[in-house]
């Protein structure tokens, strides 16, 4: 499990990503399951689906440095948690690689995804006008992908179902990096909340976005 990013973010989050190399197999035996786990996974067909799952479950365990059994679930909204735990964590995947945040003191979010060119056949679904207007995005498909990452980074963050990509999440423009930060101000029931999301490009063709706040 050739960890390829280990980030300290701050003294309470970190974020994880590592190159899945592993087999069915291998990472099962990284792994302690219950019964409900053992009976979720064999409804996923074998293949990426199944090494996504067992992936993220065992960089949490390594990240947690712990070897008893960790309790992870999901709430009503399809939000990880572990209800034993104060950790607020995110998982994140995308062909071959997975990704992994946990924070005490505030919530993460986070989003990996390979850089491909359909992007751009469904920008107008999750980006409003006034954001392709915008240079750095309009058919730019690494800024495309900056605020694919971004938005769904955000809505991981959010924890609960109902916000649209397209209506609530505004990127305000920002300077296009391989490595970078953009704004994003997110129209919550509560009122509109200004995020920071820290971006970055790997060297074989991925995308990451996370937010911590």
């Amino acid at each position: 499990m050739p960890v390829v990013f280990n980030i300290n973010i701050d003294d309470d989050t970190t974020l994880s990503v590592w190159k899945i190399e592993e087999t069915e197999a291998q990472l099962m035996a990284g792994l302690q399951l219950k019964q409900h786990e053992l009976d979720f996974i064999s409804s996923l067909n074998n293949g990426k689906r199944l090494l996504h799952w067992l992936s993220t479950r065992v960089l949490l365990r390594t990240m947690l440095n712990t070897s008893e059994y960790i309790d992870c679930q999901m709430d009503e909204h399809g939000k990880p948690y572990l209800p034993n735990s104060d950790y607020h964590i995110s998982f994140s995947h995308s062909y071959d690689y997975a990704a992994v945040m946990i924070g005490k003191a505030k919530k993460v979010g986070v989003d990996i995804e390979l850089i491909k060119h359909k992007i751009k056949s469904i920008k107008h679904k999750f980006l409003s006008d006034a954001e392709l207007a915008q240079k750095q995005i309009g058919d730019n498909i690494n800024g495309l992908y900056v605020c694919w990452c971004a938005k769904e980074a955000i809505y991981k963050w959010n924890g609960r179902k109902g916000l649209e990509f397209k209506q609530d999440i505004h990127i305000k423009p920002f300077k296009l990096k391989d490595d970078g930060i953009l704004t994003a101000v997110v129209d919550l029931p509560e009122g509109p909340r200004e995020l920071d999301v820290r971006y970055f490009k790997t060297d074989d063709g991925y995308m990451l976005g996370y937010v911590v706040a």
